[in-house]
């Protein structure tokens, strides 16, 4: 489900159940956060200057992930570190950033990488929603240290947080393309199942 662009000015129904009275603040603040994120890694990329490996990416991952603890700062509402990244939590749920492409592409395309951290499939395997009815679950007999270990919640975001997700697509020359937000399931397969998903508007790159 996505917004249209006449309600980007308010909050929708279920951005107003997970965050409250931030809801609007958020839908406001969020792309304004990732084009300044976008800003600072374009800046590092020039200052590198490489046309292979350049520091982009990884820039604009830590960028996003600290602008959005800023915001949350800013906002009067607490920031948790696991396991040395730190997540806004706003009304008990998680901003969890994700650069899914560096290309526009579809939110049904998103997927996480093979070599995915430990940390980030826990995340979503304990604080993101349940799996939909008729969707592949490991039998009880088939589970393994491992398989459980990757269900246990973080205790540092608590166990009744959920993940809210913000899936953007970017790329150095032309910014960010899209972003999402919603609600996503991790499949064993690495790509989501989305119960709920709704698009942001994308900010203007702040003048340097």
């Amino acid at each position: 489900m996505a917004t249209s662009e006449a309600d980007w000015s308010r909050p929708s129904t279920w951005a107003v159940k997970r965050f409250g009275p931030q809801a609007g603040s958020l839908a406001a603040a969020v792309p304004v956060q990732l084009a300044k994120a976008h800003a600072k890694a374009h800046a590092t990329h020039l200052t590198a200057g490489l046309k292979k490996r350049s520091p982009y990416g990884v820039t604009l991952a830590e960028a996003v992930r600290e602008n959005l603890a800023d915001m949350a700062r800013e906002l009067a509402e607490p920031v948790r570190d696991v396991r040395g990244y730190e997540y806004a939590v706003i009304n008990e749920h998680a901003l969890f950033p994700y650069r899914y492409a560096d290309r526009p592409r579809a939110l049904d395309r998103a997927r996480l990488p093979s070599n995915a951290s430990p940390t980030r499939q826990r995340l979503f395997r304990a604080h993101g929603p349940q799996s939909p009815e008729g969707l592949f679950e490991l039998d009880d007999d088939l589970t393994t240290e491992e398989y459980l270990e990757l269900h246990e919640a973080f205790e540092e975001l608590g166990a009744s947080t959920k993940l809210v997700c913000v899936f953007f697509t970017a790329d150095v020359e032309s910014g960010i393309h899209v972003i999402h937000w919603g609600e996503a399931h991790l499949e064993p397969d690495r790509t989501f199942t989305w119960p709920h998903s709704e698009q942001l508007p994308v900010a203007p790159v702040p003048l340097e």
